[in-house]
């Protein structure tokens, strides 16, 4: 009598915060379940979606202990070898539990379990054939803009395209659709079709770099492209991408912000003919789902998406470009903490594809990459329309009455570029109405409940709301504390900025751009569309219109507050506050007109601004690199932060003391802490932080791979929740 065959055995990596992954057995011995695809299984008393990670494993349980999989959901693997690789490696990397690192790969809706994966359809529209008579009368100006657009090309247009180049086009459509003129369709896939369109001339310096990227057309070969703002990168990065579309190879592309996709769709989609996909936070989960499908089956030729778009399957990928690689949005802050600019470089070295770096504020790990022969450097140091760069100046706000955060110097400037029919910008990287709230007769501030940190003033002062747990509630009529009714804003946000420009220039047309504003889908396309129409002349915003716009008559930017950056806990305040007022300085003069930059200080004599304002953001990359080298930091040392909390004050910075004492001594390995954080309370659980620094990126991991084996045993570890963050790029 023959024994009975034991049953293959897989390795399932479930989303669960556990490392490693878990066996089951495979009871379809004819027809395996494939490495790479989604299968349901018990985990405990739930039923969860894991990736089979390994097949034919030999458990250390016994077969009798072992699970069955419940359900196969995919009969292709959802993760080919080359992308399962490249998890599994940023898994190990950041010290996160793979199953998690998987499912904040795959896209919301493929974390479900189900079967059907049949794309949804998407709405569009197409011209038919005209009589003559019907056309739209000469003075509906949109309608004839949304034919043309829709007439022109050999395929249907999507309606998100529309939407995002036109903005308002409900009414237009319909009288369009009522004439006869176009007719409704479904697309499938969510991707938007591009016409082969005009390729601009080159100046002698993206010529230049356009010539060295050739040479480096193969194999792995990382290249930064630094650009002051209005260079011309985007071309450069255009000419690249045409010809690995010529080669019939995909392209990713990564941006930072949402508000960067629809003008970049818009150059994109008028330069290829080319199916391009778009993934961003602000799309559907069937829509997302409906790109990553089609990525997958190579339907998608460019894909363009913020940081998790990383992860987008792509069998014939040749080229990645990382625009605005500076961003600190490419870095995930909570979970699996990632940092898709460097994962990347990790996807390209691994398919052996060149990758393209670019930014007008490079970060200065990758400047020192690039003075260490890692990554060509290309430079474009001119405005491909041979604009001149925008002189920036200050304002000294102090002993000054301000309205609305407004200076009144700021405000003639902006009512002299308002009256000569320009546009102007106003930035202040702070949402709601007011910081705080605060009682004007004995000092009560507003506190959140649950946080170390004041209320924010929303609604026009209306509603409390905080900004790092979410708790909301109404503002008080008088204070809590004395009973007085004197309660008073404290500083200024976009909300009450651009309430007092309203107040200021009533007949101008203000759009404010911050989370707040832009939050329902769509409307972000439709302001954008808006203002390079010039039908809105005046820009209020956060830093989502810090990079990438390009607006012909913005002549004038006004930056609010750049005092944070200077007096900051974290060493890389620095280097964000000169990264972003250059690239906010970037947006006035990219026209034929000039434009110029004013910044409202309280400190005009700080010697960093000063450096930035006299040498630009080269001398002061120099002059931080030279510091950082000083202090052992990154790029010149390495870092990676062991947060722990919970809800009482002590178990936190007990834990992280037994953590590091379970580190052997290591005179090129420093354990800085524990400390509490410097928001030591948030979301109502208490924070505190363990630094470890290495001198070699050696010494860090093996300390690190041991934490990830005996932090879970420790005596204080049920008592608290606490995460590694490697390359930890926020401090606080």
């Amino acid at each position: 009598m023959s024994g009975v065959e034991t049953p293959p055995i897989l390795r399932v990596a479930v989303p669960v915060p556990l490392y490693g992954g878990f066996d089951y057995l495979d009871l379809d011995a004819q027809d395996p379940t494939p490495i790479g695809s989604r299968v349901l299984v018990r985990f405990g008393r739930r039923r969860l979606v894991g990736i089979v990670i390994e097949a034919g494993v030999e458990s250390e349980l016994p077969t009798s202990r072992l699970r069955p999989i419940e359900t196969r959901l995919d009969d292709a693997p959802v993760f080919d070898d080359e992308l399962l690789a490249l998890l599994r490696w940023a898994a190990r990397y950041y010290h996160h539990p793979v199953g998690e690192a998987l499912a904040t790969a795959l896209p919301v809706a493929l974390r479900r379990a189900r079967t059907d994966q049949t794309p949804n359809r998407h709405r569009g529209w197409q011209a038919v054939a005209a009589t003559g008579t019907n056309e739209p009368a000469a003075h509906a100006k949109r309608q004839h803009e949304l034919l043309d657009a829709i007439r022109t090309g050999e395929h249907a247009v999507a309606h998100s395209h529309l939407l995002a180049r036109f903005g308002s086009i409900h009414a237009p459509l319909k009288a369009l659709q009522q004439r006869g003129l176009i007719e409704e369709v479904d697309l499938p896939g969510a991707l938007e079709h591009g016409s082969a369109g005009h390729a601009p001339t080159l100046t002698d310096r993206q010529r230049e770099a356009v010539e060295q990227l050739a040479r480096r057309s193969t194999g792995f070969h990382p290249s930064l492209l630094e650009g002051v703002t209005g260079s011309g990168k985007t071309e450069v990065y255009c000419r690249q991408m045409a010809e690995a579309l010529a080669a019939r190879r995909q392209v990713l592309f990564l941006a930072p912000e949402i508000g960067l996709t629809p003008q970049l769709i818009e150059r994109l989609r008028s330069r290829f003919d080319a199916t391009i996909g778009v993934l961003h936070s602000q799309r559907s989960d069937g829509e997302r789902a409906d790109v990553w499908r089609a990525a997958r089956a190579g339907d998608a030729d460019i894909v363009i998406g913020t940081r998790s778009a990383v992860f987008t399957p792509m069998p014939r990928l040749g080229l990645i470009v990382v625009d605005e690689e500076h961003d600190g949005s490419y870095k995930q802050q909570d979970g699996f903490r990632y940092h898709a600019r460097d994962v990347a470089l990790r996807r390209a070295q691994q398919r052996d594809i060149p990758i393209v770096l670019g930014s007008a504020t490079p970060a200065l790990e990758s400047l020192h990459n690039a003075q260490h022969g890692r990554f060509a450097h290309l430079k474009l140091a001119e405005r491909a329309t041979g604009a001149a760069l925008p002189p920036v100046r200050v304002i000294d706000i102090r002993s000054r009455p301000l309205l609305g955060g407004l200076s009144d110097p700021m405000l003639a400037h902006i009512e002299r570029h308002l009256g000569a029919g320009n546009q102007v910008m106003v930035f202040i990287n702070r949402r709601g109405y007011a910081p705080a709230l605060s009682c004007h007769d004995c000092g009560w501030i507003a506190p959140c409940a649950r946080c170390d940190a004041p209320l924010t003033l929303h609604g026009g002062g209306a509603r409390l709301q905080c900004h790092h747990c979410g708790a909301h509630e109404p503002s008080p009529a008088q204070c809590p504390s004395c009973g007085s009714k004197e309660l008073i804003a404290l500083g200024a946000g976009t909300e009450r900025v651009a309430g007092a420009l309203r107040s200021r220039f009533p007949d101008v047309r203000l759009a404010r751009f911050d989370r707040d504003s832009v939050a329902r889908k769509g409307r972000l396309e439709s302001q954008l569309a808006d203002v390079a129409s010039g039908a809105t002349q005046l820009l209020v915003g956060t830093q989502m219109l810090a990079k990438g716009h390009d607006f012909a008559r913005l002549t004038c930017v006004a930056v609010l507050d750049v005092d944070g950056g200077l007096f900051s806990a974290d060493f890389r305040a620095a280097e964000h506050m000169a990264q972003l007022v250059t690239q906010v300085a970037g947006r006035a003069g990219r026209g034929d007109l000039p434009g110029e930059v004013w910044l409202q200080t309280r400190h005009p004599e700080h010697p960093l601004l000063h450096r930035l304002l006299t040498g630009g953001y080269d001398a002061f990359a120099q002059a931080a690199l030279a510091e950082r080298r000083e202090a052992a930091l990154p790029p010149f040392g390495y870092l990676a932060l062991l947060r722990a909390e919970a809800h009482d004050l002590q178990s936190p910075t007990a834990f992280l003391a037994q953590a590091a004492a379970t580190l052997n001594t290591d005179p090129q390995l420093a354990c800085l802490g524990p400390v509490p954080a410097p928001m030591q309370r948030r979301a109502g659980r208490f924070r505190a932080h363990l630094l470890l620094h290495a001198s070699h990126r050696a010494r860090l991991h093996p300390a690190l791979d041991h934490w990830q084996r005996v932090l879970g045993e420790l005596p204080g570890a049920r008592r608290v929740r606490w995460s590694i963050d490697v390359d930890p790029q926020d401090l606080l």
